[in-house]
């Protein structure tokens, strides 16, 4: 990873787009809506004292290289994060391709190297985000305090919530009528049975091929994974796809006792197997026995 991507959060906070022409204008246009307060310079008005002063982001485009780079250190002394345009080795930070959604923001970045290429991926994934998927985000925030109190556990929690996502408040809430949505929520949330609820799931997936020959779905389940168990000799490039933040166990908690005690605690598990994964049937008829979901997935599949 060459660079940390991160959010910055906008409320609040002054962004300044100095300099002219269309990529002036096309970073100004990205805080169109933004609860930032937006202010444009021209060339002559930041070179003005204190043009800079209280602003969080900077963002310069010119022609002009002598302006750039004194704009560049004025801005920098004052506190503010700088993105120059077309001049990665100048930047603070780089401008990724962007789905807004509101609540939901998705990005891709290429490190200012390639972000003819990040507006290619960005095209792919805005395809999958729904235009209301930032409303979701607005109806978890609106009852995260209830569904905390409701369900003061991680597991239980997390149980509720992935349901919600699929649940028909959510559907409402895409649809534009949060107040029904939040109404549904607070129902489901009233109903929601925990016991019938916390049991996790575990998955198998074989990791013995590079990684583009895994199938979408297993890459699916790799990035919602709690809990990560893979063997050694697995494809490292498969085993990157899990989520960063999942827990990772060694190949011996994958015994079929301890598995059933992860999916106990409501976790998702994905087993990463370095054979054949017909070699995890036995252990996956004990799991459900034991009321654990079980799928078992090869590549392409």
């Amino acid at each position: 990873m060459d660079a940390f991507p991160a959010f910055f959060p906008l409320a609040g906070r002054k962004v300044v787009v100095a300099g002219s022409g269309e990529a002036a204008e096309n970073k100004a246009r990205l805080f169109d809506g933004s609860p930032a307060t937006l202010v444009r310079l021209t060339e002559a008005e930041a070179a003005q004292p204190g043009a800079f002063d209280g602003a969080a982001l900077v963002f310069l485009a010119s022609a002009d290289e002598a302006f750039l780079e004194r704009a560049a250190a004025t801005a920098r002394a004052t506190g503010a994060a700088v993105n120059v345009v077309d001049h990665p080795a100048m930047c603070d930070f780089y401008t990724p391709a962007l789905i807004d959604r509101g609540a939901v923001v998705a990005a891709v970045g290429a490190t200012g190297a390639a972000p003819l290429l990040a507006a290619m991926l960005r095209n792919d994934i805005e395809a999958l985000l729904p235009e209301g998927t930032g409303r979701i985000a607005d109806l978890f925030r609106a009852t995260r305090d209830a569904v905390r109190e409701a369900l003061p556990d991680m597991g239980p929690r997390r149980a509720f919530l992935r349901q919600a996502l699929r649940s028909p408040a959510a559907e409402a809430a895409v649809a534009g009528d949060g107040a029904r949505a939040e109404a549904l929520l607070r129902e489901a949330l009233l109903s929601f049975d925990q016991g019938a609820a916390t049991m996790g799931r575990v998955d198998f997936i074989v990791g013995d091929g590079p990684a583009d020959l895994l199938s979408l779905r297993a890459a699916r389940l790799l990035s919602q994974a709690d809990v990560l168990i893979a063997d050694p000799q697995a494809s490292a490039d498969i085993v990157a796809l899990a989520r960063r933040d999942a827990r990772r166990l060694p190949l011996a908690q994958m015994a079929t006792l301890r598995l059933i005690e992860l999916a106990g605690e409501g976790l998702r598990v994905v087993c990463v197997m370095a054979g054949e994964v017909d070699a995890s049937i036995p252990r996956a008829v004990k799991l459900s026995g034991a009321g654990v979901e079980v799928l078992r997935l090869a590549e392409g599949r």
